[in-house]
């Protein structure tokens, strides 16, 4: 999260990268400090972390809510819960909610933001 930024030109609409480990694009020399530039949310600043896993749960496989929980009690929990959706078959189906869901989200933060969305 903190390792990566994306932010928006409100003037061209080109979206810049941003990496600390410096494989940044071409950057305007203005975008530190001028007001043409918004940052775009990180999934977890739109609520799509955690609490997004345990809607999916909750919707999908309610009965596997406590492993889940326990699952995200220790590191590594996003590849154990992975590996538990891929067991029963649901690894697909995660993927595309998680997509909707991401899209939405962002397409909310663009209307709030005026930020207009082609295509």
């Amino acid at each position: 999260m903190y390792e990566n930024q994306a932010l928006i030109s409100t003037q061209t609409g080109k979206i810049y990268y941003i990496s600390e480990y410096g494989d940044s694009d071409d950057l305007p020399d203005d975008i530190e400090e001028s007001e043409d530039y918004i940052d775009i949310p990180h999934k977890y600043e739109l609520d799509l972390g955690k609490s997004l896993v345990f809607d999916f749960v909750s919707e999908r496989i309610p009965d596997e809510l406590d492993k889940v929980s326990h699952i995200f009690r220790r590191k590594g929990a996003y590849s154990r819960y992975k590996a538990l959706l891929d067991h029963i078959g649901l690894l697909d189906e995660w993927h595309n909610y998680e997509d909707t869901r991401q899209r939405e989200a962002l397409l909310n933060w663009c209307s709030e933001t005026n930020i207009e969305v082609f295509g």
